[in-house]
């Protein structure tokens, strides 16, 4: 077995942020770098780079590529210069709370800092890949606190990607699995193709089987049959944003929640503290709408009717009802509900 641990998709290296392109995977394990805060922007939206975690820090560190080729000689154009590739970072996918969380921790630094322009510029650099590692630890203890859950011979199916590839590295909906594998159970995996864009096909297959994890896939309008067979005995997933409601994740989330609860299917959620963002509730969150080309075309061939139009949002909102639990960093919250998550996160 090898250790997904060791992956890590985003990291700085020799003034350049490194990125795992996941466009290109299952085929081959390629990687792009980028040499300015504009590549960066690019590699978030055309999902070279993807997954709630690992954009916030690639975010981090597009804001850090400013800082280290920034001339500015006052803290105050250096603000500007950071506070404009902000917003251009921002605009890049508006649902992952996670991206505008790595830009604030930046900016942050930069407007705290007492220091001259080269001191906050070193720290920022040193922020951002601190940040890379505080997400790595933060998974591991998701792996900690929610392989207790998972009991030896457990069927999980998993959507989307959630694994070492949405992250730094290690993974969110994955880490229970991983770290109950390491402990000796054997734990099997379904992961649902993830239409239109495969991520689950492609990313957490790859990564299981990499792994030696056993894992099949299955078409999305399948996972009712397989519950209903009894071949289905947990649900996790990730989240690309946790408000005072429920839960945003990749599209279909909601509709396993709901058939998950109906055959009585464990179903939670697994996403670190930064995901949250208890200010706001599902009414106030821009769901991304993506190119209907990711439908209506596969190759490059168009598979849809010339004059049919399609209709593409990335997410789905699923209530705090539907969700058994919420596997953290911090550790599990059973049966969320706003007044307890609030409390929760003041600790």
């Amino acid at each position: 077995m090898s250790d997904f641990f060791e992956l890590r998709s985003v990291k700085w290296k020799n003034g350049k942020v490194v990125l795992v392109d996941q466009t290109k995977i299952p085929n081959k394990l390629t990687y792009v770098s980028c040499r300015t805060y504009k590549d960066v922007a690019n590699a978030i939206k055309t999902m070279v780079v993807r997954g709630a975690p690992a954009i916030g820090v690639a975010a981090a560190m597009g804001l850090a590529l400013v800082a280290y080729q920034s001339r500015a000689k006052t803290k105050e154009l250096f603000l500007k210069e950071l506070e404009s590739a902000a917003s251009k970072l921002a605009a890049t996918r508006p649902t992952a709370v996670n991206l505008s969380w790595g830009l604030k921790e930046i900016i942050k630094i930069a407007e705290q800092s007492s220091g001259d322009t080269k001191t906050i510029k070193t720290l920022i650099v040193r922020k951002a890949i601190q940040m890379a590692e505080d997400d790595v630890q933060a998974n591991l203890k998701i792996g900690k606190y929610g392989e207790p859950l998972l009991a030896n011979e457990d069927t999980v199916l998993t959507h989307c990607n959630a694994g070492a590839l949405a992250t730094v590295g290690y993974g969110t909906a994955l880490a229970p699995i991983r770290t109950s594998v390491k402990q000796g159970k054997r734990i099997k995996v379904i992961a649902s193709e993830t239409r239109p864009r495969l991520q689950g096909a492609r990313l957490t297959a790859f990564e299981l089987s990499r792994d030696g994890i056993p894992v099949r896939i299955i078409t999305d309008n399948m996972v009712g049959h397989f519950m209903r067979q009894g071949m289905v005995d947990k649900v996790i997933v990730g989240a690309d944003r946790i408000v005072n409601d429920g839960v945003f994740n990749k599209i279909g989330t909601y509709t396993l929640a709901i058939t998950s609860r109906y055959h009585k299917i464990p179903f939670y959620v697994a996403a670190p503290i930064s995901t949250f963002d208890l200010l706001n509730s599902s009414d106030n969150v821009v769901i991304e709408e993506r190119s209907t080309r990711e439908l209506t075309h596969i190759s490059n061939k168009r598979i849809y009717p010339k004059n049919v139009d399609a209709i593409n949002p990335a997410f789905d909102f699923t209530p705090f009802d539907l969700v058994d639990a919420i596997i953290t960093d911090k550790g599990v919250i059973n049966q969320p509900e706003r007044d307890k998550i609030l409390k929760f996160n003041k600790k």
